[in-house]
């Protein structure tokens, strides 16, 4: 309870901003907020003094926290426009459990720098991807159990390294397995809540027994952070949603992709600094 006390207000009031903008351009862009969350909370969490060599890793830790609710919610909007293929979610979700799991232990084990450094290529691909509006097409049909779990695997490690909720892997999968792209973003969002889950508690076990790391931290997660994104990022969604429908997405996405770069590049100059 004396943590609670001792935290600065202010702090509270810069997250609750970033929930807010967060959630507004998940609603506006049908996008997972770790591509904005992750470069600010590191910056944030850099001037707050916490330990230099775990910045990305609470950035990343906290990020998939947060991801938890807001995938919640995206997955009940789905499910009630019948968009979620329940089956591809249960063949895939056993790899997506074990693959975010054990992503998220892996990242406890790299340094800042080079984890700074995949986060940026990554989401340079990502952000490629919305410039280009690529979308692969569709050529086979979605494999049994054991290749869904196999890509689950891959989706849930690299879904843990970068805190995504595994749209930017798993809509294009499926849309190249012949999925409608309606039904492969439904069936993402309905495959977030298990990486959010498995990736929060991978944090959390792996970043339990490090020395030094802020009060109000659970594992590598800073918990008034969560807290405070969670509230606004689930009231801005809804009207990002709506907005959805007036605003010109096409030309957004292509200047959202190119802030999701300038994001990553301040957050590796930001790694430099404290590794220097």
């Amino acid at each position: 309870m004396d943590a609670w006390l001792l935290l600065d207000p202010s702090w509270i009031l810069v997250y609750l901003g970033l929930g807010a903008v967060v959630g507004f351009f998940a609603g506006l862009l049908g996008i997972g907020g770790g591509g904005i969350m992750v470069p600010i909370l590191t910056s944030l969490f850099a001037l707050q003094g916490f330990p230099g060599e775990h910045l990305v890793h609470m950035a990343l830790a906290t990020s998939m926290a947060a991801i938890i609710v807001t995938s919640i919610a995206s997955l009940r909007a789905h499910h009630q426009h019948q968009a979620v293929i329940w089956s591809v979610v249960a063949a895939i979700a056993p790899g997506i459990i074990a693959g975010t799991f054990a992503g998220a232990v892996v990242a406890a084990l790299i340094p800042t720098l080079p984890l700074a450094i995949f986060f940026v290529v990554f989401m340079s691909y990502v952000a490629l991807q919305m410039m280009l509006n690529v979308k692969p097409k569709p050529s086979r049909e979605l494999p049994g159990m054991l290749g869904l779990s196999a890509a689950g695997m891959v989706i849930g490690v690299v879904s843990a390294l970068v805190a995504i909720g595994g749209g930017s892997l798993s809509v294009p999968f499926m849309t190249w397995c012949n999925v409608k792209l309606q039904h492969a973003i439904g069936t993402s969002a309905a495959i977030g809540l298990p990486i959010a889950l498995s990736g929060s508690l991978g944090y959390w076990i792996s970043g339990w027994q490090i020395a030094g790391m802020p009060a109000l931290s659970v594992g590598f997660i800073y918990v008034p952070a969560v807290l405070s994104m969670t509230v606004l990022s689930v009231m801005t969604a809804p009207l990002g949603a709506k907005l959805a429908h007036r605003l010109p997405v096409a030309l957004l996405k292509k200047l959202f992709a190119v802030m999701l770069v300038a994001l990553s590049g301040k957050m590796l100059h930001t790694v430099l600094i404290a590794s220097a």
